[in-house]
């Protein structure tokens, strides 16, 4: 959890909090705009804010504590999460953790319509509605396309950008919707 979402939720200013958790005005300040981290306050500051803030030490860390790993090992988990899950539980599974919403308010954009895209798809071929709740985000598209390593690795290969091409052609149009070239998540290993 954010502290400036956590704020706004409960319509709290920073001054208050400071005053309420007896922590530096400056720290909060700090930690808000993204100067300081959370993962480097002392347990007492920690402690401090989760009680002024009614949550817990783990909830206030959880975000800060979390790893953005590379854009084709995220791809390839989604992916890994299909075929564990199958396509209704991981469909099911993802709208209830809201997970889409998260990635994008992090601002993941990638991770974000990628899992939008992957969502829409399987409730495609599965003959589902789409859910309505992201129609905000369908309406965002990243500014450049993104290939998968091995497309972009022919490329340089061939010393040309025919393999771009052909993988724009054969791309889900879920995923291309977005600008993301992805034609194969059912073949895991």
């Amino acid at each position: 959890m954010h502290i400036p979402d956590i704020l706004e939720q409960k319509n709290m200013t920073k001054y208050r909090l400071s005053k309420e958790s007896g922590v530096p005005f400056a720290t909060i300040s700090d930690i808000c705009t993204g100067k300081a981290s959370l993962r480097k306050c002392s347990g007492e500051t920690l402690y401090r804010l989760s009680q002024a803030l009614g949550v817990t030490m783990e909830a206030l860390l959880a975000d800060a504590m979390e790893h953005r790993s590379s854009f084709e090992v995220f791809k390839s988990n989604v992916c890994h999460r299909v075929h564990d899950l199958g396509d209704l539980d991981f469909v099911i599974a993802t709208l209830e953790a809201d997970e889409i919403r998260r990635l994008h308010n992090k601002r993941w954009y990638p991770e974000s319509l990628y899992l939008l895209a992957m969502v829409d798809y399987l409730c495609r071929v599965n003959g589902l509605p789409a859910c309505s709740n992201y129609d905000d985000i369908r309406a965002a598209k990243l500014k450049n396309a993104v290939y998968p390593t091995s497309v972009l690795t022919l490329c340089a290969a061939l010393r040309n950008d025919n393999p771009k091409q052909e993988s724009w052609r054969e791309a889900i149009p879920e995923f291309r919707r977005f600008n993301i070239v992805e034609s194969e998540v059912r073949n895991v290993c």
